[in-house]
């Protein structure tokens, strides 16, 4: 039978199940997608945008509604996007709608499931800030690595390198550790000393250099280049209050 790890402060599983078994008894939940949903939430908020996560139908009413910008699907070359290079240009307070079939879906299911939980978007780039900032919310904290989808399915595919993103937080959190969260630590130390090279060998990074967004790469790798802990406000968007 599943056990729910409860045992520990700290603790680590994957995608919406993860959520749903981890929710309840967390104080403070944070969803890692390393590429690109949370680097995206880290660069944009990082200056001073916020941030809706959107899933499935429906993106450009919900945009207007919020008086914002939609984010297209996937990587267009023009625009904003999930590429997180093409969020370096958002002006100061824009409004910016991120439509995520992985990052934004967890945290909507996060949402559902713990609703009196604080939820932050931790990555790379931003391990060390997601870390203090969960460590005064709460003592009880659950790490959901996204994870991607099989091609046909849309079943979860594991991906090494939000196993890596959520080891660099972990790493940083007081409290005792479950084994499923001592494990993330130990792929987040095995891969510190390259982290380029890291996420340029994982199978997500080799498929987005062959699109040609091999600058997002870099940017994911960025360990701790932005200090900000992007929180899941009652608006429903991530912000960042310096």
């Amino acid at each position: 039978m599943y056990t729910d790890q409860t045992f520990d402060d700290v603790r680590c599983e994957w995608g919406e199940r993860g959520v749903a078994a981890l929710a309840p008894a967390s104080d403070v939940i944070i969803i890692v997608d390393v590429l690109s949903f949370s680097t995206c939430v880290a660069v944009a908020t990082g200056r001073g945008a916020v941030v809706y996560p959107f899933a499935g139908e429906g993106a450009a009413a919900f945009t207007q509604a919020h008086d914002a910008l939609l984010a297209a699907p996937g990587r267009p070359r023009e625009g904003y996007s999930l590429s997180p290079h093409s969020l370096l240009t958002l002006p100061d307070g824009a409004r910016l709608v991120l439509p995520s079939p992985n990052g934004a879906t967890v945290t909507l299911a996060a949402r559902r499931a713990a609703p009196n939980a604080v939820i932050l978007a931790g990555c790379l780039r931003n391990a060390a800030a997601v870390a203090g900032a969960a460590a005064g919310l709460g003592r009880r904290v659950a790490v959901i690595a996204a994870g991607e989808r099989w091609p046909g399915d849309g079943s979860l595919r594991p991906a090494v390198e939000d196993v890596a993103g959520a080891g660099a937080i972990i790493a940083q959190l007081p409290g005792t550790r479950s084994v499923e969260a001592q494990a993330a630590v130990a792929v987040f130390e095995a891969a510190r000393g390259d982290l380029p090279g890291f996420l340029r060998r994982a199978g997500s990074g080799r498929e987005l250099i062959e699109r040609g967004f091999a600058e997002d790469l870099a940017l994911a790798a960025e360990l701790n280049a932005d200090a900000c802990a992007p929180r899941l406000m009652a608006d429903g968007a991530y912000a960042w209050r310096r």
